[in-house]
């Protein structure tokens, strides 16, 4: 009997600790939500209404209009912005799945000399900051003839380390006797990546996809150094530059962000299932 009272008391407590953990995780979420939530009230908000306190989270008067003057404004169309982050996004996507695929197969599965010392030292390149490079890279885009074009964001967008990384680790995973048994059986290199490495590796692919989307939609840094021509601005500059015009009407530039976020928070939706288990299943072999 004191054995089933010393059970019952245990599992008490453990329930009573996942409880407290469950409602700090939860009132830590609610606080996190807050900014989202003040900016799409703040998006239906007329200009004085935006910064009263004590804050009205549901407006008087909803002002849906504020969206359709922001993608239809006369001298930064969102719309504009919205379909170049669009454009650049996906080509750079594509082409990071295809370099880091096929990098991340020859690190994995191919065997040649000072394989892994090469590795490290791609590894390694992690550890030079962004800013360093945009020197030399605003000069090689001069010197090729592509400044001021997309392709300044897209051409070094594809090449990415951690993409190679996680789809190397991704790869290592999966069992070597599917390679050899379709070696014994005639095929190459190419068709076991085609045919048997690229299908088993969907969650890799999708999390890679959903990093790469983020990564290169929020990007502003680089926009602002090689673009300079307002027909080719992204979100994050256009939404800069909408600010800068329209400083005194936060409840646009509100309106402008909330449909900048949209788009991520649907990506993540649709693949966070892969996505999560792509995160965990590239940790499995180092």
């Amino acid at each position: 009997m004191g054995d089933v009272h010393v059970k019952t008391k245990a599992r008490t407590k453990s329930n009573l600790g996942k409880l407290l953990m469950t409602l700090l995780v939860s009132v830590l979420g609610i606080l996190m939500l807050l900014p989202f939530l003040w900016m799409v009230s703040a998006s239906l908000k007329q200009p004085n209404e935006v910064f009263q306190f004590p804050i009205r989270w549901i407006p008087a008067h909803l002002q849906f209009t504020n969206y359709k003057e922001v993608w239809l404004n006369k001298y930064y169309p969102f719309s504009l912005f919205f379909f170049n982050s669009l454009k650049v996004t996906a080509i750079t996507i594509i082409g990071t799945l295809l370099v880091s695929a096929a990098a991340a197969y020859a690190f994995a599965k191919i065997e040649f000399r000072w394989k892994n010392a090469i590795f490290l030292v791609y590894l390694t390149t992690l550890m030079i900051p962004h800013q360093v490079t945009l020197v030399p890279r605003f000069i090689l885009f001069h010197w090729l003839g592509v400044y001021d074009t997309h392709w300044t964001l897209i051409l070094p967008g594809m090449f990415n380390i951690i993409g190679i990384f996680l789809l190397r680790q991704f790869f290592m995973g999966i069992p070597k006797d599917f390679s050899e048994s379709a070696f014994i059986d005639g095929a190459r290199h190419a068709t076991i990546f085609w045919r048997i490495v690229i299908p088993l590796a969907t969650p890799g692919f999708v999390s890679l996809i959903i990093l790469s989307f983020v990564w290169n939609w929020n990007n502003y840094m680089d926009p602002l150094i090689f673009l300079t021509s307002k027909q080719l601005y992204t979100i994050p500059v256009g939404l800069q530059t909408l600010l800068d015009q329209e400083g005194i009407r936060t409840n646009l530039v509100m309106a402008g962000a909330t449909c900048s976020v949209l788009p991520i928070m649907i990506v993540f939706l649709l693949f966070q299932k892969h996505f999560i288990q792509g995160i965990a299943s590239s940790g499995i072999k180092g």
